[in-house]
């Protein structure tokens, strides 16, 4: 896999965190509102949406904002661009 792929495959997988929380947000919500820390938080909704320590990451940094019904659109337009640049599609 090449640099481009890689970085595509992580921009990817980031985004895909994000609409899941997005699609989950109450969920999310009381996961990061019953954590002790920011370190359980992220594991939490690591475990919560099936995501590595990098989309929950993103997710604990997503700013309530981003949480409208048109950021949720182009951040899923965004994903889906991507994965047709992929060799696989996903």
């Amino acid at each position: 896999m090449g640099g481009d792929e890689r970085e595509t495959r992580q921009e990817l997988m980031i985004l895909d965190a994000l609409v899941q929380a997005m699609d989950r947000r109450d969920e999310v919500f009381q996961m990061v509102e019953d954590s002790e820390d920011r370190d359980e938080a992220i594991r939490r909704v690591g475990q919560l949406l099936g995501v590595g320590e990098l989309g929950s990451r993103a997710v604990l940094d997503l700013q309530a904002r981003r949480f409208t019904r048109e950021q949720r659109q182009a951040i899923a337009s965004r994903a889906e661009e991507l994965k047709s640049k992929l060799p696989d599609g996903r």
